[in-house]
Order: C-alpha cells, then structure tokens, then sequence
C-alpha cells in the first residue's frame, strides 16, 4: 500500500511540474522577452548568456517574480563544449527540458559585403550557424523519445533578412539566417516521428539594440520604417507571443513552420 502510495504521488508530481524552457541568447532584446513571458505563462526558464551577467540576473529577477524558477547559464553556443555543459547545467538547476528556444545570435558591423571584414563574417556564422547547430544537435539529444524524453518543442528565431538579403548591410547576417530556415526544415521532418516539433519565427525590425551594439548602424530603424507596411517598428514582446504560440499545445499540429513577425515587411 504504501508502495502505490508513493508512486501515485510520483505520478502527480510529474503531472504538476511545470514544463522547462531553455532560451539562448536569453540576457536582452527579444530572448528576454521570451524568457519573462514563459515565466507569466507557467514556464521555469534557463537562458543563456555570453558575457553580461548582470542583464542575465535582470532578467532572472523578472521570472522569479512570475513565480517561476530560472537560473542563467554563461558560455559561448559557438563553442561545443560550452553548449552541451550549459543544457547539463540548465537541467541540473530545473529538470528535463521540455522547450528550447534557439536564439542567440549577432549581425556583425553594418558594411557592403566587399568591405566587411573577416572576422565580423566568421564571429557571425560562428554564432548564427555553427552555434544554433549545436544548440539544435542538443535540443534533439535531450528531447527525444527514442532517448528516453517526452518530446517538445524546439523554436529556431530566424530572420526576413534571410529573404530580403540585406544588402549594403550584412548579407552575410541575411545568409546565416538563411542558414536557420533550411536547419528548422530539415529538423521538423527528421524530428517529426520523434515526439518533437521544429519550427522558426522570422521577426522583421523589432525594437532591440542589437542595431546599435552589433551593427553600428545607430540610425536603421527610422531609416527602414517607412518600408514596413505596418510604418511601426515591432515589439520584442510581439515576437515573443509567437514563440509561446510555437510551443504550446495548441499548435500540436504546426511543425515546419516558419512564422514571419515583420509589419509585412518581407
């Protein structure tokens, strides 16, 4: 008796424990976003983060209010070692992933192709391609149900550029997200029977500083927003919603996708 007693209570542990979100790139702009709406949602939530501690603690601090457990796990995604140490950290702190959210990424200095040098090109596949493989490769380790999971959802944040091309910008920003809308296709289908969904969201201009931290381009946003159709510039909150959509149940039946946030732009 006392042995069902503690199994029953097992099974409804495991009923009420709340799903686990890991959000790369989680510290700023629209992962952290992310990161505080799954927290409201009913979401723990670990991000990760590639230098700034103290943006990653603000962010805790608004997930933690929430009610949710979150903890911030440092390392670099283009670095394989650091990806597979910081899901073991992420599950170590919260439990089984049930969500990833493959976000961390940079654009380099703003620049035509032709005068872009060469280690803002490497630094932005390095991070944009190499690094959400990695993260990907891990997401399907860790979720799988033929490896002992229960499935979930993995969310590539891929980009417009990747149709638009960015040029006289960072066209080799427009193909690392190019890069991310073949990996989301080929992901989903090869995940599909596997208990896991594989889909993107494309955000178009969105009020983060990304443009001036990495691109340098101080002015972009103004300049391009008489091009969005919308004539606003999105909310990293508006991108956020698709992403929750993404992973919850009522998009069961959505894998392959790639939903574009852009004001119709692109």
């Amino acid at each position: 008796k006392l042995g069902r007693s503690n199994m029953r209570e097992g099974f409804d542990a495991m009923q009420s424990r709340r799903p686990v979100v890991l959000i790369t790139g989680g510290s700023r702009g629209i992962g952290a976003s992310v990161a505080q709406l799954a927290a409201a949602r009913g979401y723990d939530v670990a991000i990760t983060y590639r230098s700034e501690r103290g943006a990653a603690e603000r962010v805790l601090e608004a997930c933690r209010a929430s009610g949710a457990a979150a903890l911030a796990c440092q390392g670099d995604v283009a670095v394989e070692a650091d990806v597979v140490r910081m899901f073991d950290e992420a599950e170590a702190g919260l439990g089984p992933l049930s969500h990833v959210v493959n976000n961390a990424g940079v654009t380099g200095r703003s620049s035509p192709l032709a005068e872009a040098a060469a280690e803002t090109i490497r630094t932005c596949i390095d991070i944009n391609v190499l690094g959400a493989i990695w993260v990907a490769r891990e997401a399907a380790r860790r979720l799988s149900r033929k490896r002992g999971a229960a499935g979930g959802t993995i969310v590539n944040i891929s980009s417009v550029a990747a149709s638009l091309g960015s040029p006289n910008e960072y066209v080799w920003y427009a193909a690392s997200k190019g890069a991310i809308d073949s990996l989301t296709i080929g992901m989903a289908r090869e995940l599909a029977g596997d208990g896991i969904r594989v889909n993107a969201v494309s955000p178009g201009m969105t009020k983060t500083d990304i443009h001036e931290r990495s691109s340098g381009d101080v002015g972009r946003m103004e300049r391009l927003r008489p091009f969005i159709p919308m004539n606003r510039i999105g909310e990293p909150e508006e991108i956020a919603e698709v992403v929750l959509f993404l992973m919850a149940d009522g998009a069961s039946y959505i894998t392959g996708a790639n939903l574009p946030v852009s004001g119709g732009r692109g």
